[in-house]
Parts: C-alpha cells; structure tokens; sequence
C-alpha cells in the first residue's frame, strides 16, 4: 500500500474512525434512502456543477419541510 491508502486504513480503523463509521449509518444514510426510495429521486435533470448545486439544494430544503410537518 501507498503511504496516502496506509494513512487512509490506520484513520478507518482507528477507535475514533469505527466510531464516526457507526455514526453515519444513523445520521447520513436514511436521508439518502428518504430522498431516493420514498421520493423517487434517481438522478439529477440538470447539468453542470451549479445547476446540479441549486437542484440539491431544493432537494434538502424540501427534505428539511416534510421532516418538520413531520
């Protein structure tokens, strides 16, 4: 392994690593899937970093909406 995929591995596995790993199944994932399987979003319909920017955009501020009618 290269000296950046060993830095990479010892940060991943180290005790504060497997703990921020274990975190993000509870606070990062279920958003996505909300935003995928529930609400049907698949792909982007817009091109370019800006545009794809603003359309993510919309996406979490009604994200953000449907959780607090929530």
């Amino acid at each position: 392994m290269n000296l950046v995929m060993n830095r990479a591995y010892q940060l991943l596995n180290s005790d504060v690593g497997v703990a921020k790993r274990k975190q993000r199944c509870c606070d990062v994932e279920p958003v996505f899937a909300n935003i995928k399987q529930n609400h049907g979003f698949r792909r982007f319909m817009l091109r370019g970093k800006e545009k794809v920017s603003i359309e993510w955009g919309l996406l979490a501020i009604a994200q953000n909406l449907r959780k607090k009618a929530a």
